[in-house]
């Protein structure tokens, strides 16, 4: 799609889109969110004790707290960062509780997953020379001095985490209430996120080694702030205490950029939410804040075909969020594929269209540690070390592992993010954004077909902007371009999507963002060179036209039910989080993409 014309007669049409933005706008209308207490709250017997976080008008004091008390309830930790805490009530007090004129807002201390791969046959992954990261290398830059917070299941430092100085994690906390106090990754997902940030590739360089993996900054200073378990879950409470951790020790250490593997499903607007309200404060205090979009691409319970499976707190407008492409084992990045698993836009509720970006996520390889849960699990994906050595054998790498996701590609784009901030350290977050964004490489390839073996459930893929965003990120292209946007907080919002009285698909720009304001930050220049119908539909640029034929004789009415999208078990479940809590992925040999759930 970006620069190339899409025949009529392509393989499959892209009605399914269409209706999917209508069925969004639909059921963004029917679930108003008019109340004080979130609605997958209900159903809840009276005598259940509910985890929940409060948020109110103000900071909340001791009398605040008292509120919750004096109805049963207990503190569990506060979470001034939203003007709030978590708290654990009997859910026959919520009602009660929610007719406070202080109380603002009740949500569920909802849970948050990592996620992971299965086994398969191992080929190098080039996911940095396929974003051009060896372009800011020869120029020296490699994240030195930009401290990156890394939220997830800890960090276990190992050798390809230190440098000359030592070790590059210059901070360690545990949020998960662990008794040993201890920040060390027992899961290891978090350390495999920090090895693709910062790896040094100490364990696979040297003549004995054909190949180095190296992170995408090894400079950078790491602040370890884990929040996942040994299962790799957590909370939103202890993600927003994670985070409010990472502004007080900004200054510090310089934290410039927070990365968020991790996430959930999406429940009411971003502007209640609880994450997304603390995600947007880091990014007001000055720091980039990366989130993986989420592996839903696949789900197809509504018939959306991985549309509106954003996660949170990737929905929400501030923030980078990234989805992942599959490199195919190839460094030449016109070979590069959507990963079949990567969640798509808009956002449900406030349509928000994302991923910003994409990153290579599929079959990265970065580090691990053998007592890690993943590894016990996933023992297959240990690499050979054939692979990078010189004559080596068939046998299994104690350094390497691979893992496939969102939260791949999340640390590929805040390694980069922190290149940017090395080499001009007075970008603001929002320009960093924009920057990344409109560099990115929009000439992909706009239809791919995978194949699962297992199932054989054929997955048609194309490149459009709620599947790719403004395109695959280029570092050597942002660290070219000097454009300015403009620094303030909230100048580079996504933008949402909407759909006009004719059926045509439509981008709409907040009043405070960029885009399509000047020529330098027009729609066309960040999103790519797309066919247009006409110029503008009351002020707002039209994403597709004609030529693509999304038009409103292919809405589908019968999606347009908001409890198609949103039914208590339809595309989400109770108990689906980032696509399977079974954490069951399967791999596609012929092709190379790999389903993998992180």
């Amino acid at each position: 799609m970006w620069g190339r014309a899409i025949p009529r007669n392509a393989k499959w049409k892209n009605r399914t889109l269409l209706a999917v933005c209508a069925a969004i706008l639909s059921a963004s209308m029917a679930f108003a969110d008019s109340d004080k207490i979130s609605k997958d709250l209900g159903g809840k017997n009276g005598s259940d004790q509910v985890d929940i976080i409060v948020q109110f008008n103000q900071q909340p004091t001791a009398r605040y707290h008292q509120k919750v008390l004096s109805r049963g309830g207990k503190l569990r930790r506060e979470l001034g960062l939203v003007k709030g805490g978590a708290y654990s009530l009997p859910a026959s007090a919520l009602a009660d509780l929610a007719a406070d004129p202080d109380v603002v807002y009740i949500s569920p201390d909802r849970p948050l997953h990592g996620a992971n791969d299965d086994s398969f046959t191992p080929v190098l992954d080039y996911h940095n020379e396929t974003v051009n990261a060896p372009a800011a290398w020869t120029q020296g830059l490699n994240g030195a001095g930009i401290g990156v917070a890394v939220i997830d299941s800890g960090i276990t430092d190992l050798p390809d985490l230190d440098n000359s100085a030592g070790s590059l994690v210059a901070y360690s906390q545990d949020f998960t209430g662990d008794p040993s106090g201890s920040a060390t990754d027992p899961y290891g997902h978090g350390t495999h996120v920090a090895g693709i940030i910062a790896g040094t590739g100490a364990m696979s360089t040297g003549s004995s080694y054909s190949y180095t993996f190296l992170g995408v900054a090894d400079n950078v200073s790491l602040i370890n702030l884990r929040v996942l378990d040994q299962n790799g879950e957590g909370t939103d409470s202890r993600v927003i205490a994670a985070i409010d951790t990472a502004i007080q020790l900004k200054d510090q250490f310089n934290i410039r950029v927070i990365n968020i593997s991790l996430g959930r499903q999406v429940f009411e607007s971003y502007e209640r939410d609880p994450l997304c309200r603390a995600v947007e404060q880091a990014w007001k205090a000055g720091m980039v804040v990366v989130v993986a979009a989420g592996n839903g691409g696949r789900d197809n319970y509504a018939v959306t075909s991985g549309y509106g499976t954003i996660s949170a707190p990737g929905n929400d407008p501030y923030v980078i969020t990234v989805g992942a492409m599959n490199t195919m084992g190839s460094p030449n990045r016109a070979h590069d594929v959507i990963a079949s698993y990567s969640s798509k836009g808009p956002a449900i509720f406030d349509r928000v269209v994302k991923p910003d970006v994409v990153a290579p996520g599929n079959r990265i390889i970065s580090l691990y540690s053998a007592a890690e849960t993943l590894n016990q699990l996933y023992s297959g994906n240990e690499i050979p070390d054939s692979l990078y050595e010189v004559n080596g054998s068939s046998n299994r790498s104690g350094t390497y592992f691979i893992l496939s996701g969102t939260s791949m590609a999340t640390a590929v784009v805040s390694g980069a993010a922190a290149i940017l901030l090395q080499q001009n350290p007075n970008l603001a977050p929002d320009q960093i954004k924009a920057r990344l964004m409109k560099t990115a490489y929009k000439d992909l390839i706009p239809y791919s077909t995978v194949t699962d073996p297992t199932t054989n459930a054929v997955y048609n893929e194309q490149a459009d902007i709620l599947t790719v965003g403004a395109g695959l990120l280029d570092i050597q292209a942002a660290l070219g371009n000097t454009d300015l946007a403009p620094g303030q907080a909230g100048s580079a919002l996504s933008p949402t999507v909407t759909i006009d009285s004719r059926g045509d698909l439509l981008m709409v720009d907040g009043s405070s963002a960029i885009w399509g304001s000047s020529p330098t930050w027009s729609n066309s220049a960040v999103w790519g060179n797309m066919t247009l119908e006409g110029t503008t539909v009351d002020g707002r640029s039209l994403l597709w036209g004609l030529d693509v034929g999304w038009r409103s004789n292919w809405i589908v009415g019968s999606i347009q039910d908001s409890s198609v999208l949103w039914g208590s078990s339809v595309l989400w479940g109770s108990s689906v989080l980032w696509g399977s809590s079974t954490a069951e992925a399967t791999g596609d040999p012929t092709t190379g993409v790999t389903y993998g759930q992180n």
